[in-house]
């Protein structure tokens, strides 16, 4: 038989304790970085809207960010005044916009702009995402695509100047994914149409079947890859397209 003296007893008391609040401190401190961990994995993959070095499509109003009132001006607040189209930087286009009597961007479902994506990294000299080069890539049972191209590494979202030989999607592409089921689809510029093409076709068969086009995406940092995405236009009321915050999280 073992008996254990008082003071025995209080100092067993006052490990036991002290190793439930260890383990305790230790189990806060694992989930914090795990919540910091997931929180910084979010990819900003929106582009920026800068004056400086916001290229604009031809013939679109150049973004133009003022203050109406500020502090250097003597004002007690500040107050800005923002003038841009609405396919500046990083935007939705919504069916409404080569589509008569589409769905406008308020009335796109949130589910299509959230959820799953693919992204495919296109071949360093593809000037176009045909057919050939889409089918280099694994993108048969994605749900939404984007596409990083050579627009990404060429860093031309963040080039005031236009690039008018940007890489496009191709209208049979557009064909291949809308018959497959696409619920979305993302290019890293300010548009997914071939620059000067004779008819709108890219955007007219996604649009056509109601499939969200997200344009201006800025996916110079990622990766090819599975990831979580979300798209937030801003909720303009009976218009063809607004910008958008995007965001990816990859998927482990």
């Amino acid at each position: 038989m073992i008996v254990l003296s008082h003071s025995g007893g209080q100092t067993m008391k006052r490990r036991f304790i002290l190793g439930v609040v260890v383990i305790a401190v230790t189990t806060l401190a694992a989930n914090s970085q795990t919540d910091q961990g997931r929180e910084h994995s979010w990819i900003d993959v929106t582009a920026p809207l800068d004056p400086a070095t916001t290229p604009t499509y031809p013939g679109d109003t150049q973004p133009r960010f003022e203050f109406i009132r500020s502090f250097s001006s003597g004002d007690k607040v500040t107050l800005s005044s923002y003038l841009m189209s609405a396919h500046a930087g990083t935007h939705v286009d919504a069916p409404l916009h080569f589509v008569p009597q589409g769905a406008s961007i308020d009335q796109v479902p949130v589910t299509r702009l959230m959820g799953r994506a693919r992204v495919i990294d296109c071949s360093p000299d593809a000037t176009a995402t045909d057919a050939a080069e889409l089918n280099k890539h694994n993108w048969r049972g994605a749900k939404r695509i984007l596409f990083r191209t050579r627009n990404s590494r060429n860093s031309w979202l963040v080039d005031r100047n236009f690039h008018q030989d940007f890489t496009y999607i191709a209208p049979e592409t557009a064909q291949l994914m809308a018959d497959a089921g696409i619920e979305l689809v993302g290019i890293d510029y300010l548009s997914a149409e071939k620059f000067g093409a004779a008819e709108a076709r890219t955007h007219q068969i996604l649009l056509g079947k109601s499939i969200p086009i997200v344009e201006g995406l800025d996916l110079r940092a990622v990766k090819p890859g599975e990831y979580d995405l979300i798209v937030l236009p801003l909720r303009v009321v009976g218009h063809e397209a607004a910008p958008a915050r995007a965001l990816l999280r990859p998927l482990e």
